[in-house]
């Protein structure tokens, strides 16, 4: 077993348990920090596979930004057991057979798949000097146009969002 292999087996059974640990969980703020570990686990896959940007766009917009809104809004909620909803068995139930069945689905169609994840290797695709050469050759034009749209939304929130001037 090469060191690669390791790594992958170590970070899927990590991406595993921290997203059971997710759904399993009682407490609300150790269930973002389980996801806050979940989002870790895949972008080390994301290494694995050779693809650097998209693994520190995933810890820095998901792990970071988006984590932290999911705090405040469980803190500003001040969750307790009195507003927690009651427990249906139905809606369990259906939770539970239609997890079975997607697990069963997703099993058939590795079956199926001729493709072996453990035996590919790592290409160039996702280096970020690859990723900037196309962008800044191929796809000059659409990312100048996005940016003057990013910068006159900007301009136009710092307008709306400025007080006016009591006379």
């Amino acid at each position: 077993m090469s060191l690669y292999q390791i790594c992958f087996w170590v970070l899927t059974v990590m991406a595993l348990g921290c997203a059971l640990g997710v759904i399993l969980s009682r407490n609300p703020v150790s269930s973002v920090l389980f996801l806050i570990a979940t989002f870790f686990a895949i972008s080390g896959h994301y290494l694995l596979m050779n693809a650097q940007f998209l693994a520190i766009v995933n810890i820095i917009v998901y792990a970071g930004a988006i984590m932290v809104l999911f705090l405040f809004v469980i803190m500003l909620m001040n969750l307790n057991a009195d507003t927690e909803p009651q427990k249906n068995r139905l809606v369990q139930l259906a939770g539970v057979v239609s997890g079975g069945i997607l697990f069963l689905v997703i099993l058939a169609a590795l079956r199926s798949s001729s493709v072996n994840v453990l035996e590919q290797t790592p290409t160039d695709i996702g280096l970020i000097k690859n990723l900037g050469k196309t962008l800044f050759t191929q796809f000059v034009l659409p990312f100048e146009i996005s940016s003057v749209l990013f910068l006159s939304a900007m301009i136009g929130a710092v307008v709306i969002g400025k007080k006016e001037e009591v006379a």
